[in-house]
């Protein structure tokens, strides 16, 4: 008799796909600039560390900050004490301003609508326990964060039914698109309970146009549901067109709570988070917003699961009403991020692969489908075993963001020095041109298929991997 329960016993975290897997080889040899020159660099982990430098100036600009002092006297006691899920007033007001100052102040918010929560991860779990029942449904764009398999679906019991987009419009969302995943969840009878979006998205490092929102807008009115705009990378688009959030959609709709729209403006939430556009996923900070009362109670209520210390939200409440930090970081924040999407772009040019234009993110959407032996996620698989193994570069295949094409892989940018960034595109170049290419042939290079006899023997855990990652599947 087994002593523990079916989630504790279950396999449906997702920890086998190969997003997580990539990860695992990682960690088992770690590229180090000094200490490990061979070992596997990671550009499958979406961290913006290029302005650390100027947060840690602030820091030591400003030590009652970060010594837990007010006034030169200490406030450890006050600090260290129970403090309610509510959060701290000061931090919540400070947050508030610096999500209405990342979207040009074109929006305001409310901090009695905001609800804190231990990351974005809480957040979207939060929202899904608030908004639907286990065995409904949520419809995401695809491709979608393969964390999303995890935080809305395993411990809600909440489904997933993909809203399928090609590269044939640079996956944006078609209406088309929006209908049939609707009508493929009322075949499979689940009720669907909204659509989540991430906008700036995550992986594709698009932002959502105009055009998209409002039809997202008019398609949750129509059918009655929610909408959920993850938000927490509106502060990376550092290139045009400029990120519009849907609450700026709602705002030119003039959907406010005294008039006719009042319905759909409380069915429509926000989640934010520091994680990405202040590089501080250790801290744990992450929000929900809405405009539904019985939302924000509810979520505050349950984020007694997953509180933000009183120690971070002070430190963050004082770095964030800091007006002249922000408005620098911000803008020096876009200023990098452009430049180093750039040189990924640029580099990965000259080794023969193109990405999908992208104007926000800390990652490029990147085009490998001339190098697949076949169009399949076998092959698919093949390569990216091959890129982990013998390039040592662990980048994320599409196949584990549910993309419908193989060839596809997320390659991040921001968590790693210039230096290694040129060494990750020298390994691709060089593997590009050992396998793919042979010498001239009056004066242009033949491309060839895969060399299957310098196959590698892998480790066993490549065949963990599950079927959602080789052959995505309606609603997984």
């Amino acid at each position: 008799m087994c002593m523990l329960s079916t989630k504790a016993t279950c396999n449906s975290h997702g920890q086998d796909s190969s997003y997580f897997l990539g990860w695992q080889e990682y960690e088992k040899n770690p590229f180090h600039e000094v200490s490990n020159t061979n070992g596997i660099i990671q550009m499958g982990l979406a961290e913006n560390q290029l302005c650390f430098d100027i947060l840690k100036s602030w820091l030591a600009k400003n030590p009652d900050a970060a010594g837990f002092q007010r006034n030169g006297e200490s406030i450890f006691g006050e600090l260290a004490l129970f403090q309610d899920y509510h959060g701290i007033p000061e931090f919540k007001k400070a947050l508030a301003e610096f999500m209405s100052e990342i979207r040009g102040n074109k929006v305001s918010f409310d901090p009695s609508h905001l609800v804190l929560t231990a990351g974005a991860t809480s957040a979207n779990e939060t929202l899904m326990f608030c908004l639907a029942e286990p065995g409904e449904a949520f419809l995401l764009p695809t491709p979608y964060y393969p964390g999303f398999d995890r935080d809305l679906k395993w411990r809600t019991g909440v489904e997933i039914v993909p809203i399928h987009c090609t590269s044939s419009n640079g996956f944006q969302v078609t209406e088309t698109a929006l209908t049939e995943a609707y009508q493929e969840a009322q075949k499979r009878n689940l009720r669907v309970k909204g659509v989540l979006v991430t906008n700036p998205s995550n992986p594709l490092g698009t932002t959502m146009t105009r055009n998209e929102l409002n039809m997202l807008v008019n398609f949750v009115e129509d059918k009655g549901i929610h909408l959920v705009s993850d938000e927490i990378y509106s502060g990376t688009a550092f290139s045009t067109p400029s990120f519009v959030s849907v609450m700026e959609i709602l705002k030119e709709r003039k959907c406010v709570d005294d008039n006719g729209c009042s319905e759909l403006w409380n069915r429509v939430h926000v989640v934010y988070s520091l994680s990405k556009d202040l590089g501080l996923p250790g801290f744990r900070v992450g929000a929900i917003y809405s405009n539904d009362d019985r939302v924000v109670s509810a979520a505050t209520k349950m984020s007694s699961f997953g509180l933000i210390s009183s120690q971070t939200q002070y430190l963050l409440a004082a770095m964030l009403s800091d007006k002249k930090l922000t408005k620098n970081y911000i803008s020096e924040n876009h200023k990098r991020l452009r430049q180093r999407q750039k040189k990924l772009v640029s580099g990965l040019q000259k080794a023969g692969i193109s990405c999908l234009k992208g104007n926000a993110g800390l990652f490029c959407w990147v085009d490998m489908r001339h190098l697949l032996r076949s169009n399949t996620f076998e092959a698919e698989m093949e390569l990216w075993k091959k890129i982990v193994y013998e390039v040592r570069l662990n980048i994320s295949p599409g196949s584990s963001c549910h993309c419908t094409e193989p060839g596809w892989f997320r390659v991040c940018f921001a968590n790693m020095s210039e230096d290694t960034l040129d060494l990750a595109l020298q390994r691709l170049k060089a593997f590009v041109t050992e396998y793919y290419n042979i010498p001239e042939v009056n004066g242009h290079h033949q491309t060839i298929r895969l060399n299957h006899s310098r196959r590698r023997s892998l480790t066993k855990w490549v065949f963990r991997l599950s079927f959602d990652d080789r052959s995505p599947i309606p609603g997984r």
